[in-house]
């Protein structure tokens, strides 16, 4: 990924398809996220001091064409003078350890969700553009494309969250994602958002705006319904499943690979083989988690246990291979379960002993010594 790229990206000059291919370099590695979140810190120095003094050691691989862009890379080399780039790896790490949802604004301003009292949420002119609330956020208003900034939310794990977007669409984002959006939706264009994670969404219909959901190497096509995606990177895969109107998911490159659902299908696109799979699912089973269930049908183990993980913000380490074998069926509530609670539930079927060490599960045979 070159400094070229990026720069488009901060003076909102990257397309959609620059802006997706920029995320999943930066989600490829934490390196990639330092490097990113130092760059943005320096493009925020040049905006705030105009001028900066000159160097003529260079740090960034980097071909100027303007003024600009020069003054782009001798900001870099101050980062590293002034010690502003250990700021920015700070700053980086605060976000990704966070145990709180995180909201990071178009002008990089953080918001944290802690409080649950009603708070204004603003631009950096000052002017209102949501309410804060402690599981949600409500945003209002359309503005010209040309004005449209992206926020980006962060959930962790243990954590979900609610929005509504300025176009009126409903969102749930399940634990560990990341959403990234407009502040306020364009009034020419699609309406255009990036997820990694999961989510439930219930589209404000709007035929003149498709709505896309961009995951990975897939895109998701709306005019108005309610359907699930879920896009964690270790999955190597996209599903959705639809609940009530019309979805397209195609391959990102590829507009012709696609398929279009109907109301109780499920598509899910492979990354290996760049294949994408449809069949016929019981819906109940990807609204559950935005209701505060965790329903399972005839699920493995293991990805029960992943579940468990992002819900709960503990780690699993199974070393029982009779169990990582096995399928459950069931639901429960989140809210009134403990993790202890879940698998003595599941060790009725399949005996087991398990281990809980602080945030760690170790589960191990019945008969381990």
């Amino acid at each position: 990924m070159t400094s070229e790229l990026i720069y488009k990206y901060l003076s909102n000059e990257a397309s959609e398809q620059e802006v997706q291919q920029l995320f999943e370099w930066i989600d490829s590695s934490k390196e990639n996220k330092k490097q990113f979140i130092t760059l943005k810190k320096t493009w925020a120095l040049t905006v705030l001091t105009g001028t900066i003094s000159r160097d003529t050691t260079p740090v960034i691989s980097f071909k100027p064409k303007n003024n600009t862009r020069k003054y782009f890379k001798y900001a870099a080399i101050l980062v590293v003078l002034f010690g502003l780039g250990r700021l920015a790896f700070y700053f980086n790490e605060r976000t990704a350890d966070s145990k709180e949802v995180v909201l990071e604004l178009g002008d990089g301003r953080l918001e944290y969700f802690t409080h649950k009292e009603e708070n204004a949420l603003v631009n950096d002119k000052g002017e209102l553009i949501a309410r804060k609330f402690s599981d949600r956020i409500v945003y209002f208003g359309k503005v010209l494309d040309k004005e449209v900034l992206y926020h980006t939310l962060k959930v962790p794990y243990g954590k979900r969250f609610k929005l509504k977007l300025s176009d009126g669409t409903l969102v749930s984002l399940n634990s560990g994602t990341t959403f990234r959006y407009p502040e306020q939706f364009g009034i020419n264009g699609k309406r255009n958002v990036y997820l990694t994670g999961e989510a439930f969404f219930e589209v404000a219909k709007d035929k003149e705006h498709p709505f896309i959901v961009h995951s990975d190497q897939a895109a998701i096509e709306v005019l108005g319904t309610r359907f699930n995606v879920s896009a964690y990177p270790e999955d190597k895969t996209v599903s959705s499943v639809l609940v009530e109107g019309s979805i397209q998911m195609c391959e990102e490159s590829n507009s012709i690979n696609a398929v279009l659902l109907k109301p109780s299908q499920m598509a899910v696109w492979q990354s290996e083989s760049k294949k994408i799979v449809t069949k016929t699912v019981d819906v109940s089973f990807y609204e559950a988690w935005t209701q505060g269930e965790l329903a399972f049908k005839d699920t493995p183990f293991a990805a029960i246990a992943k579940i468990i993980e992002r819900t709960y913000d503990v780690e699993i380490i199974n070393e029982n291979a009779v169990l990582a074998k096995q399928s459950f069926t069931g639901s429960i509530k989140i809210s009134e379960s403990s993790v202890a609670n879940i698998l003595d539930l599941l060790k009725r079927d399949t005996p087991f002993n398990y281990s809980i060490k602080e945030n760690t599960i170790t589960i191990t045979p019945i008969f381990h010594n």
